[in-house]
């Protein structure tokens, strides 16, 4: 897998501070952005802020012109403080309390999405005329993380709930969807918008938008087809609806959240103590001043490998178990995943975890076992505590 990363990023880790900590770089999330762009022509990108909400990220895609997925008030609050306009956020989580809706467009978001006839109502009584999108519910199959279940609208209820926007004074806008988080297969992409349009098509939606939501992957320890192989699979599936008469068109959004920040960051973490267990495992167990509670929440299950590197370190390598510091039995990161460290590790190295940028910071605890948060060292700045999202 490549491991280059990027001046910034070798800036960051090369000056000597104390660990843990995310080193990211903005600029890395820049031209991710461009890259998605060229890919996907004119679709609309918005951000998912949950990915990653350090305020550096933000500034840098409002100023690359991106819009932003955002789930709550803090959420837009952070996108208001990037001086990014209201009018390119899109409340996208349908799990709203009363008033939350109101709140969002108070502050000039017009934009929301919604699965439930319950929600609906909620939506008409707060924002009406609010310009809406029904998440349906489709294959995730290829993902790392599914989604199905908590989120989207059976076909013939998300066609309900359109007619029920319509009747309720609300814009019925489109469909989206989510996939799944790290999605590998651009084929998923493409059913899910033959679903989607076939949807939008029977509710008498000719032009709607579709927007394809999140999951677009990263290459952690395996290749992963790149944007324009999943721009192909989209635009393909679209030109099929049309030529079915589903639809006329569709104006497409999408919310890349790990695909964009993802490889712009580096979590480097100290070994606390590198153990043989005799009776227990054949492999050495190492302990690092990082786990599932403080920002690698995304290997419960081992469903994300983070590439790993050891600076400094040459020997020859040798399998581990890789578990994090507190006292949660649970807080083992790989012990089915490969992992092979040098056979010279020894307390007080430190790890890299690369491709780290999303979903570490905005997911560590507070101070779960008395370890604090996780600090974030961006390019160019000074260190800061994160957001939460």
């Amino acid at each position: 897998m490549p491991d280059v990363l990027s001046p910034g990023l070798e800036q960051l880790l090369a000056t000597d501070r104390p660990t843990p900590y995310l080193a990211l770089d903005p600029a890395v999330v820049r031209e991710r952005y461009r890259t998605l762009a060229r890919a996907f022509g004119d679709a609309r990108i918005l951000y998912a802020v949950k990915a990653c909400p350090e305020p550096a990220v933000l500034e840098t895609l409002v100023a690359a012109g991106a819009g932003f997925d955002v789930a709550s008030q803090t959420e837009i609050d952070l996108c208001l403080a990037a001086v990014a306009d209201p009018s390119v956020l899109q409340h996208g989580d349908p799990v709203r309390g009363p008033g939350a809706a109101a709140r969002a467009a108070r502050d000039g978001v017009t934009r929301f999405v919604t699965d439930s006839a319950e929600d609906v109502d909620a939506l008409a009584a707060e924002v009406p005329g609010a310009r809406v999108q029904v998440r349906l519910s489709v294959d995730d199959t290829g993902s790392a993380t599914p989604f199905h279940g908590k989120f989207g609208a059976a076909p013939d209820e998300a066609v309900a709930l359109l007619g029920r926007c319509r009747r309720r004074g609300l814009d019925p806008a489109g469909i989206t969807f989510h996939a799944g988080s790290q999605q590998t297969r651009p084929g998923t992409y493409a059913a899910a918008v033959a679903r989607a349009l076939g949807t939008a098509g029977r509710a008498g939606l000719r032009h709607p938008e579709l927007d394809l939501g999140g999951g677009w992957p990263v290459a952690y320890r395996s290749p992963v087809a790149g944007p324009a192989d999943y721009a192909a699979a989209v635009h393909g599936a679209v030109a099929d609806a049309v030529a079915a008469g589903h639809v006329d068109g569709a104006d497409l959004l999408l919310e890349p959240g790990r695909a964009l920040a993802g490889p712009a960051g580096v979590l480097r973490a100290p070994v606390l103590r590198v153990s043989r267990r005799p009776g227990i495992d054949h492999r050495r167990w190492v302990y690092l001043d990082v786990g599932r509670y403080q920002g690698l929440a995304e290997t419960e299950g081992e469903a994300i490998g983070y590439p790993l590197r050891v600076p400094g370190r040459s020997g020859r390598a040798g399998p581990c178990v890789l578990a994090g510091p507190t006292c949660d039995g649970d807080d083992v990161i790989y012990r089915r995943t490969p992992v092979a460290l040098p056979s010279d590790l020894a307390a007080g190295d430190v790890v890299d975890l690369l491709h780290t940028g999303a979903y570490t910071s905005s997911y560590a605890s507070v101070g779960f076992n008395g370890f604090g948060p996780l600090e974030v060292v961006v390019a160019g700045e000074g260190a800061s505590i994160p957001h939460p999202g």
